[in-house]
């Protein structure tokens, strides 16, 4: 069988991308597939750019960045070192599951061809103790099943191989993948010299001690499976994934404690105080132009609720900063995205509501998404008024930023009722204190007015558009204002984080002014989008080409 023309674009050779999670025998593979005369072998590639994007901690991290410095911007490995010239037929590249990062080019999945070696977490967990502390993102099963999956979308399927097939029958196994990967099988593959390799990564004297030791695939030690008691009986069955509003968020990576995790694997402890009482404090932020718009206001107010609800061992501001940035570089979330920044009061020893049994710490989570404006912002939305009223400061005090939404969910549950984007809630008394999820404007005879910020948040987007209302030298009343006096008015907006400025043109059925955008409203908006386009704290980019 003679060998393919190289795929692509270009002239380089081949690709042929070996995924796995680490103790995989990935390894040993690579040195089966460089024994072949016609293969070059890259060996993880991807890693340096892990690392410089996770900030993972490693005993060779400082070693293995300042020699790798040549590959640190992960998508100039792609284009110029997996995808480059070359005068093999074929380069092997050896990657472990976890560097495959979402901000990398997508050609890294388009191209080339793709095999996923698999192995039983029980022989893998033993061996990766030795060097770092086991997790789920350094385990890397959750990505190896994402790579699975994407792969299956793009059209290209790839083969799947058992480590522990490989140790037991390594030429059927080395013979199928080759006629899966559409190459000639070489019986050299089969065996190779004991010792370090040429192309052996800096890591190696850390991980590849045993495998040096060997001259082939030996006999897999076989660890003893736990016993697990299965359930009897009828299971609920399981509903189709819903498609998601923006489907790139498929494949996010989640700050969750203190590593980043797969969308799907993002989870936290059921003894976790969110969970057992959403006793929590969170914020939203925006990502415009490779900035954080307002993050220092955020924080203040983060750790404003944190200290009223007297939480303890609560991270530094400096800490959640990293975390936010790690996880935007990770996601290569730099314009267009939203940030749900929570803070838990962490993990229980045992359920209950005291916070006595959080003996854990506070826990932190930094779920970034790609998410446009959730209004529309362009025609304007509908609101009703709920008949929940919003909590006064007697019971909850709305200034403390909480998870426990309850208030704000029920008087929501009335505007989805009445095919509305939101609902009105009013104060005890009966006058306006803010929707569900925004803060409310209204302009009449060209004055602008605002709640006070008694029952309502007060919103960094709202004090934000209230100084930009008197720079456009607008005149601004901040008062009680009844619900007809909204119903009266020429215009209405809403703010907030997620919507940036959203008008409204129509309340409880009525029409607000001629029931389109009314010129204060779009003034404000303008302006505001100016603000966002300059200011905010940059997101460090330093090596990031």
């Amino acid at each position: 069988m003679g060998s393919p023309a190289p795929e692509g674009e270009g002239q380089g050779p081949v690709v042929i991308h070996a995924w796995s999670a680490p103790r995989s025998l990935s390894t040993s593979l690579m040195y089966s597939f460089a024994q072949r005369d016609d293969m070059e072998v890259l060996d993880e590639p991807l890693y340096a750019n892990f690392l410089r994007v996770t900030g993972l901690d490693r005993p060779y991290r400082e070693d293995l960045l300042s020699k790798m410095e040549q590959d640190l911007d992960g998508n100039k490995v792609v284009k110029e070192v997996i995808f480059g010239p070359g005068e093999k037929t074929y380069r092997y590249c050896k990657h472990i599951s976890k560097q495959r990062l979402p901000n990398l080019s997508s050609d890294l999945m388009k191209k080339g061809k793709h095999f996923i070696l698999i192995r039983n977490p029980l022989n893998i967990l033993p061996s990766l103790d030795k060097v770092i502390p086991p997790s789920f993102l350094e385990l890397g099963i959750g990505e190896l099943v994402s790579i699975y999956s994407e792969l299956c979308e793009l059209g290209k399927a790839p083969p799947v191989i058992d480590a522990d097939d490989l140790q037991q029958e390594p030429e059927a196994v080395l013979r199928g993948l080759c006629e899966d990967l559409g190459i000639p099988f070489q019986p050299q593959m089969l065996k190779w010299e004991a010792g370090p390799k040429e192309f052996d990564g800096i890591w190696a004297p850390w991980w590849y001690r045993s495998v040096h030791k060997s001259t082939g695939f030996s006999k897999s030690r076989q660890y003893p499976l736990r016993q697990v008691r299965r359930t009897v009986g009828s299971q609920q069955p399981l509903l189709p994934d819903p498609p998601l509003p923006v489907p790139a968020n498929k494949k996010i990576l989640v700050w969750v404690g203190d590593e980043l995790l797969p969308r799907d694997s993002a989870k936290v402890s059921v003894f976790d105080s969110v969970v057992q009482g959403g006793d929590a404090v969170w914020e939203g932020l925006r990502i415009y132009d490779g900035k954080v718009f307002k993050l220092d206001e955020h924080l203040d107010r983060l750790f404003d609720s944190a200290k009223a609800m007297a939480f303890s061992n609560v991270p530094t501001r400096d800490w959640i900063k990293d975390a936010i940035f790690k996880t935007l570089i990770a996601n290569g979330m730099f314009d267009n995205a939203h940030i749900r920044l929570t803070l838990t009061r962490g993990k229980k020893v045992t359920s209950g509501m005291s916070p006595a049994f959080n003996l854990y710490g506070c826990a932190l989570i930094v779920l970034a998404e790609w998410k446009p404006p959730v209004y529309d912002n362009s025609h304007g939305i509908k609101l009703v008024t709920a008949t929940t009223r919003r909590n006064s400061p007697n019971s909850i005090d709305s200034k403390i930023h909480h998870n426990n939404l309850i208030n704000n969910i029920l008087a929501k549950i009335e505007g989805n009722f009445a095919q509305a984007e939101d609902a009105i809630m009013l104060d005890k008394d009966g006058f306006v204190s803010e929707t569900n999820a925004t803060n409310i404007f209204m302009v009449k005879k060209g004055t602008v007015l605002t709640p006070h910020a008694d029952y309502c948040l007060p919103g960094i987007t709202r004090v934000t558009v209230m100084d930009l209302v008197v720079k456009e030298n607008f005149v601004l009343h901040e008062r009680r204002i009844s619900l007809s006096e909204f119903h009266a008015a020429d215009e209405v907006w809403t703010t907030g984080t997620m919507g940036e400025i959203t008008p409204v043109v129509m309340i409880d059925g009525r029409e607000i002014g001629d029931g389109k955008i009314g010129p204060v409203t779009r003034q404000i908006q303008k302006a505001y989008k100016i603000l966002t386009a300059g200011q905010g704290v940059p997101i460090p980019r330093n090596d990031v080409a």
